[in-house]
């Protein structure tokens, strides 16, 4: 299918009268580049404006896909009323939050400590020196119940501004004060194995057992949440925490949070159930997603989680891979229709498009009903989202249908519904291209190659790589954070290092091309020079070099992705693994140090550390198998590494006879790893010591069997 050109709301042509937004990259501030309001970017010409006018800042964040951005810019940026009130008092400043999240994350923060929630559109309102003293996330144009619209809002705060000001000021230096009170503790408990236990008895106690997931409506897939449980049961056998991963993962992929016709997901759920999503499509969601199924088919064996993994890649490759082999940030829950229309079906369509008995089927497996099952009107009668209440061999019994005659027949209604559905008008695409999102998918690419032994899945992953390292390397070696329309801009934050990193990582253990081990130390050390904390651990989100609003943050909270500090710290463990370098283990020990308090107080809420702490206190297991490949024995021993959930180790392989030059030096512990003359040969390393040589394939799997028994 060949997908519609940039929709015009995503890559607006501006009129004559655009505002300053029109040559900006961003598809979200382009969104905003016809609105009457006077906007600026993020930028000094805005602040000096501020300063020398006397007014405050109006500062609107937001993102292209965000559906309360659009129905706050329809209702009150694109109104010639309240643009007259803003341009007369106010310098009005529109950032896109996944450009610059250095700046979001700080007025969000923000937000929260004042007003007790957070979101977006995100709504600040703040002096010329960027100090805040209101803050709200949507507003309506007029007054809603308790709360002001921008109308009586606008004025009483610009009053305010000129006859109160000494009290905006008060109000200003608390919420400073507030925030610099919130940093971590330089220095806290070291965290351990039994932190993982408080992890996985807090998570028990917040498990759904009827839906699975975390929690009540909104309910999130919380991915990282997921690998930690599986890495828990691997490592305590404890049942209950693989049960709590299944039931998630199975009711996810039955419910309307998954695209059943196009694969994917949607970013959540607004019930409880799963039923009924929040339709944007992210593709840091399709990269988490895609790396827990993956590990949950790994662990399991099940052929369902396998099938769900490979319809996100499928979903991926043909709707957000850009021209340069890249991948866009994000599909909108908007489209021509309204929200989720490209989504929803009637019965009637069930009926011209698949036919009577077809159509019968399927209304059965998706819960179609000629009522609708969810509120308003679709093309042709009530509407409905797609999900299943019975899985397909649930379904298959129920029905008296073999398994085998149900998938085909699913298979088919599938394709025919993904053909009538690409003849509707498509929500729009963020199409920019971003450092660390594409990392994460690159990274669960590369293992998801690795496990089912998919040569197409590497082939794309290498080739998102080598744009990330050519069209987003900057002249000093690091990383510009967004590319969009032959621009890459903005300097990389922490999260684009981290991720990046965690892809080359990913990309060497399944290519063996130790280039890819050099890119990921050269780029570790330009993080490490430029983000490291070396007086009390742990990663700033920015650099050295880069703007710093109020002081440098470090982030290890969990949000919508893991914190750039849990990947950090992962990261660190494996390249000491990989390299046998102990000053890895060193920085890791000192990054673990500075947040382990803060997780102590909440594990449950730092997911992806928790995997990290697994890790870093082991056993792990380091496998080097020396030999050729292609030949059977060698391919054998990889292979038999893959079958196996092993997440706690890594893998080289040395080609024989000659050694890797540029592996030995930059690990060196390889060199006397040769093996026998003519034969392939494995070593399992752990702590710093390394098995006798193994060359029968047989002999290989026991030994991985046995050490994964503790045997």
């Amino acid at each position: 299918m060949q997908r519609e050109g940039p929709s015009a709301e995503n890559n607006p042509v501006p009129p004559p009268r655009s505002n300053r937004l029109a040559g900006e990259k961003s598809p979200y501030l382009l969104q905003h580049a016809a609105n009457p309001v006077d906007w600026y970017p993020w930028g000094d010409e805005a602040f000096s404006r501020a300063r020398k006018e006397d007014k405050p800042v109006f500062l609107s964040i937001g993102y292209a896909t965000c559906h309360w951005c659009h129905v706050m810019a329809h209702e009150s940026f694109e109104d010639n009323e309240v643009a007259e009130l803003l341009n007369r008092d106010f310098i009005c400043i529109k950032v896109d939050r996944e450009e610059r999240p250095d700046i979001d994350s700080t007025y969000m923060e923000i937000c929260q400590m004042v007003t007790g929630q957070g979101g977006w559109p995100l709504t600040i309102i703040m002096t010329p020196d960027k100090v805040p003293f209101f803050a709200a996330t949507y507003l309506p144009k007029e007054r809603r119940f308790s709360v002001y619209g921008l109308i009586e809002l606008l004025p009483r705060i610009a009053e305010a501004w000129h006859r109160q000001r000494d009290e905006l000021m008060v109000s200003s230096e608390k919420i400073i004060s507030a925030l610099a009170a919130g940093q971590p503790a330089p220095r806290g408990q070291e965290p351990d194995a039994t932190l993982l236990d408080d992890g996985y008895e807090e998570l028990v106690l917040r498990f759904d057992p009827e839906h699975g997931g975390f929690g009540t409506a909104p309910k999130f897939p919380t991915p990282h949440v997921l690998l930690f449980l599986i890495r828990y049961w691997n490592r305590t056998g404890e049942s209950r925490a693989l049960d709590m991963v299944i039931k998630s993962l199975d009711a996810m992929r039955d419910g309307g949070i998954c695209d059943h016709v196009g694969g994917g997901f949607h970013r959540y759920s607004t019930d409880a159930g799963w039923r009924v999503p929040h339709f944007e499509k992210m593709l840091y969601d399709q990269a988490l997603l895609l790396m827990v199924y993956t590990e949950a088919f790994q662990a399991t064996g099940y052929e369902r989680f396998r099938r769900t993994a490979e319809d996100i890649i499928a979903y991926v490759l043909r709707d957000l891979r850009s021209p340069e082999g890249a991948f866009f940030s994000a599909e909108d829950a908007d489209s021509p229709g309204g929200e989720g229309a490209f989504y929803l079906w009637c019965r009637n369509e069930l009926d011209a498009v698949l036919g009577p008995d077809d159509a019968g089927l399927a209304a059965r497996v998706f819960t179609v009903r000629p009522s609708g099952n969810f509120p308003g009107d679709g093309r042709d009668g009530p509407a409905n989202i797609l999900y299943r209440t019975l899985p397909p061999d649930a379904l298959a019994a129920s029905m008296g249908i073999p398994g085998q005659e149900l998938d085909a027949r699913l298979s088919s209604i599938r394709a025919r519904l993904f053909a009538a559905r690409g003849l509707r008008p498509r929500p729009s695409r963020d199409d920019k291209v971003l450092a660390d999102w594409n990392g994460l998918f690159i990274a669960a690419l590369a293992q998801a190659s690795r496990v089912f032994a998919d040569a197409g899945y590497r082939a794309a992953a290498e080739r998102a790589t080598a744009f990330l390292l050519s069209g987003m390397r900057d002249p000093e070696g690091g990383l510009w954070h967004r590319y969009r329309d032959g621009e890459a801009a903005i300097p990389a934050f922490a999260g684009d290092y981290a991720f990046v990193i965690t892809a080359l990582i990913e990309l060497f253990e399944t290519t063996f091309d130790t280039r890819y081990l050099s890119d990921a130390l050269a780029l570790n050390n330009h993080f490490m020079a430029h983000f490291f904390d070396n007086r009390h651990g742990g990663f700033f989100f920015v650099s050295d070099t880069a703007e710093s609003l109020f002081s440098r943050k470090k982030e290890i909270y969990d949000g919508a992705l893991p914190s750039s500090n849990a990947v950090a710290f992962d990261n660190l463990v494996r390249l000491s693994r990989l390299t046998g370098d102990p000053v890895h283990e060193k920085h890791a020990h000192q990054l673990a140090r500075s947040f382990g308090t803060m997780v102590q107080e909440q594990p449950a809420a730092h997911g992806y550390f928790l995997c990290a702490v697994d890790r870093a206190t082991g056993p792990t297991q380091e496998i080097v198998i020396a030999g050729d490949l292609g030949t059977p024995d060698t391919e054998r021993m990889i292979a038999a590494v893959r079958a196996r959930y092993l997440p706690l180790s890594t893998v080289i392989f040395r080609p024989a006879p000659g050694p890797d030059t540029l592996l030995v030096s930059l690990a060196p512990f390889t060199k006397d790893l040769a093996g026998t003359p003519g034969k392939t040969t494995a070593y399992l390393c752990s702590g710093h010591a390394c098995s006798v040589p193994i060359t029968d394939p047989d002999a290989f799997e026991k030994a991985l069997d046995d050490k994964k028994a503790g045997i």
